[in-house]
Order: C-alpha cells, then sequence, then structure tokens
C-alpha cells in the first residue's frame, strides 16, 4: 500500500479541511459558481482552497476500489502467462484488463490491471511470491489505486 497517505478521523484536522472539500463539490456540482463565490460560501481563503484542493478526499464506498497495475518481464516458456493468472486468481484478486506483447529475445511484456476489493493480501507479498519464479524476470507496480 502507498505509504504516502493516512486515513484519520475527521475530528482531529482542522475544519478548514472539510470546506475545502465542500468547495471542491460545490464546485463540481455547480459550474457556473466562481471559486471566489464559493469559497466565501464556507468562509475559506482562496489560497486555503488551492493548497488543499488536491489533497484532501472524503472516503467513499465506491472509492475504496483498490486496483494495481503490474508490469512484468516473462520468459517466454509455454504456460507461464496461465501460471501468472493462476496465482493472481489464488488471492482473491481479479484481472480487470491484460496486455501481452510479442516475445523478442525470448521475452515478453505483460501488462496486468488487477481488482484488489476481495483480497486480503497486500500487493508487496504478491509481488514478492511471484518474483520466486524463474521465469518471471521482473515485476513493477505501475499503479495503485
Amino acid at each position: 500500500m502507498d505509504k504516502n497517505y493516512l486515513i484519520v478521523h475527521k475530528s482531529i484536522l482542522p475544519d478548514y479541511l472539510e470546506k475545502v472539500i465542500s468547495v471542491r463539490e460545490l464546485l463540481q456540482a455547480n459550474p457556473n459558481i466562481s471559486i471566489s463565490q464559493a469559497v466565501k460560501q464556507f468562509d475559506i481563503s482562496r489560497n486555503t482552497y488551492y493548497k488543499y484542493k488536491d489533497y484532501v478526499f472524503r472516503l467513499n464506498e465506491k472509492d475504496t476500489s483498490r486496483k494495481a497495475t503490474l508490469s512484468m518481464i516473462l520468459n517466454h516458456t509455454p504456460g507461464i502467462l496461465s501460471l501468472v493468472l493462476q496465482h493472481i486468481s489464488s488471492y482473491g484478486y481479479s484481472v480487470l484488463s491484460i496486455s501481452q506483447s510479442l516475445p523478442i529475445h525470448n521475452q515478453a511484456l505483460l501488462t496486468l490491471t488487477i481488482e484488489m476489493n476481495s483480497s486480503s493480501m497486500d500487493i508487496e507479498e504478491c509481488i514478492k511470491v511471484l518474483t520466486t519464479n524463474k521465469n518471471i524476470c521482473s515485476i513493477r507496480l505501475d499503479a495503485l489505486e
């Protein structure tokens, strides 16, 4: 999981952070309103809004969908793709998209986007287990949501 993020209860945060979220929601719901009007409505400065608008969010049920994109370099060995997919599935991950390049110099690039909602296994642990296979040359976590 990304170590740069925290989930904290709003009661310990300054109230202006929730106001920043409210301003953003108001602007999304009503594109005709100006930022100046919106910040006045919630009694915060434009500077406060701009400083925090991209860093504070509400935790919604739909936002808790966990997805990851992995890039792997695989040896061109029969059954290796099937083995990777079986491994991913065995941990409760669901494959959302898959792309595999043609093998060049006996290696192919595999890109997987997976959904991790029903899994209790951390993606880093899954990567660690996958790297033990001698036909998986490298694995990189490209994106995590």
